[in-house]
């Protein structure tokens, strides 16, 4: 089994920047990619972005796409999500996310892909 924590989270005013860690631990070996879910109150969680571990591939949702940034070091079996330009909407729970099978473009949105989750780290953004 995979084991996720993430950090990073806090308050920043509109137009700021945050960065978010995710760490694995246990099984990381069986990782085939790991991502990162926000959910707003209210709201479902919804698919923000997403790494292959191996190749490092990403793909990001259309709402993010330009100013969050996943990146990953693969050493210390570490995700990172740099959020620049951050707007009140982006106001969330982020969560990240692993991944032991194979995902598409498509499967990788929904939350059944992902078999371990991390508890999730606060993102307040203030207009």
């Amino acid at each position: 089994q995979v084991q996720l924590v993430e950090s990073g989270g806090g308050s920043v005013q509109a137009g700021g920047s945050l960065r978010l860690s995710c760490a694995a631990s246990g099984r990381t070996s069986s990782i085939y990619g790991m991502g990162w879910f926000r959910q707003a109150p209210g709201k479902e969680r919804e698919f923000v972005g997403s790494i292959t571990w191996s190749l490092g591939s990403t793909y990001y949702a259309d709402s993010v796409k330009g100013r969050f940034t996943i990146s990953r070091d693969n050493a210390k079996n570490t995700m990172f999500l740099q959020m620049n330009s951050l707007k009140p909407e982006d106001t969330a729970r982020y969560y990240c996310a692993a991944a032991t099978r194979v995902y598409t473009r498509q499967t990788m949105r929904s939350t059944n892909v992902w078999d371990a989750w991390g508890q999730g780290t606060l993102v307040t953004v203030s207009s």
